[in-house]
């Protein structure tokens, strides 16, 4: 089964480019072929049109909490709302979010999703500090136009299957030291003895996706000497791409709110 992982950016240039870990499932065993790199939106766009079959795990949220949709009255299905969100340009999405922050309370300014918790991410509305608000909102209208199902949330090609991703929800729970910094002033070998232990762990599947990665001496490497971490985190999705496709519903909850998604690997009650 063709696996992939996607490391993904709300601005990518030649030097932060979307990356694409490619690789094929076989039971609990992941092999990571390639690893690509798509420095402007034309060349990720021209890779995601192309035809199946892959499963693959995006490191950007695919929706909005619920609590936020229905307060702003945005439309309550997925199409609708990421077409909706499509319209509003960069600052006034920033905009209506710091405003429904601002008038909240301390404490609990924003709003969030019911797999932000099990996963351990960041709310999906946050603009700064990651700011993933705008991952949405330039990952989400992508997966739309290119047509791929986006499982639980929109039916599309049943040959690419999109799922949301969190490399975060495997690295934390090897380590919970950083593994990575896009400052050069923090790339260091504390740093990369993170991303070792990290790596150890994926090759011998001792994490909670138990997924076994085999990987090339060079690829290995590779993601080793990578401080910024972009290409262990889209091997990361991809492992847990290759945990969903062994399951049923691919490891989702059965009642997954059509607003909010699930994020792939995130544990939740009744979970087998």
């Amino acid at each position: 089964m063709h696996i992939i992982g996607v490391d993904f950016t709300s601005a990518p240039r030649k030097a932060k480019p979307i990356t694409v870990a490619h690789g094929s499932a076989e039971g609990d065993a992941l092999v990571i072929e390639t690893l690509c790199a798509h420095p402007d939106w034309a060349s990720y766009e021209r890779w995601l049109a192309q035809p199946g079959p892959w499963v693959g795990a995006f490191d950007f949220p695919f929706g909005l909490s619920r609590e936020l949709v229905e307060h702003l009255g945005w439309p309550q299905d997925w199409a609708g709302l990421v077409r909706h969100c499509a319209r509003l340009e960069r600052a006034r999405l920033r905009e209506t979010f710091r405003a429904f922050c601002d008038a909240r309370p301390a404490g609990s300014k924003f709003a969030h999703r019911a797999t932000d918790g099990p996963a351990g991410s960041s709310p999906s509305m946050k603009w700064v500090n990651p700011p993933v608000a705008y991952m949405f909102h330039e990952g989400a209208r992508r997966l739309l136009d290119a047509g791929v199902t986006v499982y639980g949330l929109h039916e599309g090609d049943p040959q690419r299957i999109a799922l949301e991703g969190y490399p975060g929800l495997v690295a934390r729970a090897v380590t919970r030291a950083s593994y990575k910094s896009d400052e050069r002033a923090k790339q260091t070998d504390a740093r990369r003895d993170a991303r070792a232990l990290i790596l150890g762990a994926l090759r011998d599947g001792s994490h909670p996706l138990g997924i076994r990665l085999h990987v090339k001496p060079a690829i290995a490497a590779r993601l080793l000497d990578d401080p910024t971490a972009d290409l262990l985190d889209a091997v990361l999705c991809a492992v847990a791409a290759a945990w969903a496709a062994r399951r049923p519903r691919y490891g989702m909850p059965e009642k997954m709110d059509p607003v909010e998604g699930w994020t792939a690997g995130a544990a939740y009650d009744g979970m087998v």
